[in-house]
């Protein structure tokens, strides 16, 4: 029997998560429903979701700190995020793809749009689940474990970055502009602008410390992963 990906629907006006539940249904997912922060925790504890739809505005706590929170957590932080938000300005866009979540979807929308940005983080998070490791000199990314090391010592990558780096390293040497990365790590339907990978690119740069010389900046062009960077590694 086909697995129903689990969709974890934490949203507190109950006719929306309603709407959103009978819509899912009828498209091959199982919805689940939470209120607010501490009923979607439970959930979690019970059973892990393949994508989770995460109002911003809840009772309690934000959905910005819960996804902060299920970031820092080993068991959720692969789990996809879907911000719903009626927020669309670019800084609250970028503030909710800060805090870890993979996409954003602003109010109101259409069935079609969400059905079609929760089935890109889920072809987005294939690939990673796919396990497999690649490595570029002493750098080395565990996709299994989720898991990024410099000459041996674990690195602390947030899941974008993760999912940036690993893009990279798959294609070293190749330069990637920054509307190919926004398709490759965002999915083609999301709609920000191009500066957010500028963002994703520094913090991972900071990131991989003394391998930061590894991501190379090509003027005009955009972004590559290198095993020969032109200014040598500090050991």
């Amino acid at each position: 029997m086909k697995h129903q990906p689990r969709v974890l629907i934490v949203e507190d006006e109950p006719a929306i998560a309603e709407l959103i539940a009978v819509n899912l249904r009828h498209n091959g997912f199982e919805p689940v429903l939470a209120g607010e922060g501490v009923a979607a925790q439970r959930e979690i504890d019970t059973v892990l979701p393949d994508v989770i739809l995460l109002d911003w505005m809840l009772p309690g706590q934000s959905g910005l700190a819960l996804a902060r929170r299920w970031r820092t957590d080993a068991r959720t932080r692969g789990v996809p995020i879907l911000m719903l938000t009626a927020r669309g300005d670019e800084p609250d866009k970028v503030a909710g793809l800060d805090a870890g979540a993979d996409d954003y979807i602003t109010k109101p929308f259409s069935t079609q749009e969400l059905l079609a940005r929760i089935r890109s983080v889920l072809r987005r998070r294939a690939p990673e689940q796919a396990g497999g490791s690649v490595a570029m000199g002493a750098l080395v990314l565990d996709s299994a474990a989720h898991r990024v090391s410099w000459q041996g010592h674990i690195l602390k990558i947030g899941p974008i970055e993760f999912r940036l780096l690993n893009y990279l390293m798959k294609h070293g040497e190749r330069v990637h502009s920054r509307a190919q990365l926004l398709d490759k790590i965002w999915g083609d339907h999301v709609f920000i602008e191009e500066r957010t990978v500028d963002v994703h690119v520094k913090r991972l740069r900071e990131a991989l410390g003394a391998a930061g010389v590894m991501l190379e900046t090509v003027r005009g062009a955009g972004y590559r992963m290198t095993a020969r960077p032109q200014t040598p590694i500090r050991t």
